[in-house]
């Protein structure tokens, strides 16, 4: 990511139908470079992820987009680093804003509004390509993949990073649900993933594998650690299971082994009993 500039435009190579990366200026322990922003086509546009709202940024779109429409403005998920630019953009622009609204949370973007109700199996058509919308809750619950279908190239947002892996956020994150929409994922014939933060990604399949063997192990260790320390609280157990985690990442740490275990509840693995958790 050192070669791309925050707010310029950069044809990320690959593909026929045009896709320019523009790096959010936004970067930090949680969003690494910044907020990947991308621009697809030639006259009638997309742009997915127009990040935080900022005036820099948005000028940076404009100028981008130049003389040609944008035709849409997606959004993969209303997290405050992925949707609250997209207000403006479409003031500016007129584009039409996709995505789903914003779940319940302190985090989320409340006050992205799409014009209509937007599904899991929906072809935008753009004359010149088309994007399908892949819904992949786990993340979040409202988190959609959007697939340029000419290229079989898709755009993940937070559901596949490249580089690391995402937190699930609990309550409206789930884990069950991470590792189903990992698994439709699997079945769909991929050739490029293009992330919400991080680099592109030439080899899908071995991500996607990569993240569901990570998730298991993950699992295998809150397993452990529960038979090691018997009843115990979150925290007790979350630095056994995280032994391999950075000191500062810990809190979030924490929000995903929420999520493992609630979902060794609902597998009837696990026992909860107030703070406390125990192996069944």
């Amino acid at each position: 990511m050192n070669r791309f500039r925050a707010g310029v435009a950069t044809l990320i190579g690959g593909t026929e139908v045009p896709v320019r990366r523009i790096l959010g200026r936004n970067p930090g322990p949680m969003t690494g470079p910044g907020t990947n922003s991308y621009l697809l086509g030639w006259q009638r546009l997309c742009l997915i992820d127009p990040g935080p709202d900022d005036d820099t940024q948005l000028a940076s779109f404009l100028t981008a987009i130049g003389s040609a429409t944008l035709k849409y403005i997606l959004v993969t998920h209303t997290h405050r680093d992925h949707s609250p630019g997209a207000r403006r953009l479409q003031e500016a622009t007129g584009a039409e804003l996709v995505g789903m609204v914003a779940p319940e949370g302190p985090a989320q973007d409340a006050g992205f509004r799409p014009a209509r109700e937007w599904v899991h199996g929906t072809v935008i058509g753009c004359g010149e390509y088309s994007l399908r919308l892949i819904h992949t809750p786990g993340h979040v619950s409202n988190h959609l993949c959007y697939l340029l279908e000419e290229e079989g190239l898709l755009f993940t947002g937070d559901h596949v990073l490249q580089g690391t892996t995402p937190v699930i956020l609990p309550p409206d994150g789930d884990m069950g649900d991470y590792l189903d929409s990992l698994a439709l994922l699997q079945g769909m014939d991929l050739r490029l993933l293009a992330p919400g933060h991080g680099d592109i990604m030439t080899q899908p399949q071995e991500e996607l594998a990569g993240l569901v063997a990570h998730r298991l192990r993950r699992e295998r260790k809150v397993i452990r650690g529960l038979e090691q320390l018997g009843r115990c609280t979150l925290e007790e157990l979350l630095v056994p299971v995280y032994d391999d985690v950075a000191e500062h990442l810990l809190p979030w740490a924490k929000k995903t082994l929420t999520a493992h275990l609630l979902k060794l509840q609902r597998d009837g693995r696990v026992d909860r009993a107030g703070d406390f958790w125990q192996c069944r």
